[in-house]
């Protein structure tokens, strides 16, 4: 494999498999206080040279830089809310032994786990160092974040239909495969367009999509997707497709005229009560990653989890996690699906999920959110995974 091929899976994998990178965004209106990070040529090679050496950095520096990524990637902030949700401690949950509790967590690597049910704390325990006032980055849970701002772009008219053409929004992609497909089907990256994930083909296409040459006021990524084919008639197949949360935030940030962190700052922090600061990590043409690298505290990521068992709060519009959390796709495999870049589970759970052992489920019969944090000792782990889903339901019955 070429170096540079090397250096375009690398850096698809941190990106893409994290999620997409939007395009550009156009017109935008920044607050003040705000402003997106414009990347000089210094910047834009740190970014270049550390967002591959990610995946590769060793377990203490995951640990360490996990918790602290505004310090190596540029991005956004948004401020607590002025109102912070309360969660009270709740009773104890009872039936986990404390050292079947604690050799969970060591034998998943988590930094922080916690239970909320009906509002109330009912376990919460931190590891590594991780304090209660520290973010911890998410990955690919940022995708359901994306898509809840998405949510309350639809409820207030900025897009204006699930059904609209995806070439209202993206010009760029007229006369593409994209030519006909809805917001929608990107939401549930069901275009048809054909496309190659595998991180380790270096011919493939989320490989590819970023190693074109960055040209001034156009997005590489973006230009890619133009060039791609169809295969399946739009909507009639899933396909995981990382252009696809790549179009999901540039359609809201289009929509907007707002980076997705100015746009949660006015929209979503409020409803969610979030009691820290929120940082976003942008992309090299400054727009903010749609669908990875976004950072908030444990506790924080159990409000956002509430904010979607409790239907948004007014942070969208009415139904809308009721379809946003609806398995439209089946993924592969028995009792999985894909909703609104939510994802499905076995039963009534459904939530969100980043590699390296992020997650928050959510246990709509319980009324209750887990949230796990972890540094998984490589980024993806079937098996780890499905401990994870094992130990949720092993605290369900508890509950």
């Amino acid at each position: 494999m070429r170096p540079r091929n090397l250096m375009a899976v690398a850096l698809s994998l941190v990106l893409a498999s994290c999620a997409a990178v939007p395009g550009p965004v156009g017109k935008m209106r920044l607050a003040a206080d705000n402003p997106v990070t414009r990347m000089d040529d210094a910047a834009l090679r740190k970014v270049q040279l550390a967002a591959p050496q990610m995946l590769f950095w060793p377990s203490d520096m995951r640990s360490a830089r996990f918790r602290e990524m505004e310090q190596h990637f540029p991005g956004t902030h948004a401020a607590p809310a002025r109102r912070v949700r309360k969660l009270p401690m709740g009773a104890q949950l009872t039936g986990l032994p404390e050292s079947e509790l604690e050799a969970y967590m060591a034998g998943q690597n988590l930094v922080g786990l916690i239970v909320v049910q009906n509002g109330k704390v009912r376990l919460e325990r931190y590891r590594q160092g991780l304090t209660a006032g520290q973010r911890w980055t998410s990955f690919s849970v940022a995708k359901s974040l994306t898509s809840t701002l998405a949510g309350q772009a639809l409820k207030e008219g900025f897009i204006r239909s699930l059904a609209d053409p995806v070439t209202d929004y993206v010009p760029e992609l007229k006369g593409s495969a994209y030519e006909g497909v809805t917001v929608e089907q990107v939401l549930t990256m069901s275009s048809g367009v054909r496309w190659n994930e595998d991180y380790a083909d270096p011919a493939s296409d989320v490989a590819r999509m970023y190693s074109e040459p960055l040209t001034p006021g156009r997005d590489p990524a973006l230009a890619f997707l133009g060039k791609l084919p169809r295969e399946a008639v739009p909507g009639s197949k899933w396909v995981y497709k990382t252009g696809e949360t790549n179009l999901v935030g540039t359609v809201v940030q289009r929509a907007t005229g707002m980076t997705l962190t100015d746009y949660a700052a006015r929209r979503l922090v409020a409803a969610a009560g979030f009691e820290g600061e929120l940082f976003w990590m942008v992309d090299p043409v400054g727009a903010n990653v749609g669908g990875c690298c976004l950072s908030l505290s444990l506790r924080d990521y159990a409000r956002l989890g509430l904010l979607a068992l409790e239907g948004g709060r007014g942070a969208t519009g009415r139904g809308w996690f009721g379809r946003a959390a609806a398995a439209h796709y089946p993924t592969g495999s028995p009792g999985f699906g894909y909703g609104f870049q939510w994802w499905t589970y076995p039963g009534p759970w459904w939530g969100a999920q980043g590699i390296f052992g992020q997650g928050i489920t959510i246990l709509p019969g319980k009324r209750a959110v887990i949230v796990q944090l972890g540094n998984w000792p490589r980024a993806s782990d079937r098996a780890l995974r499905k401990a994870m889903l094992e130990f949720n339901a092993r605290i369900e019955s508890g509950l």
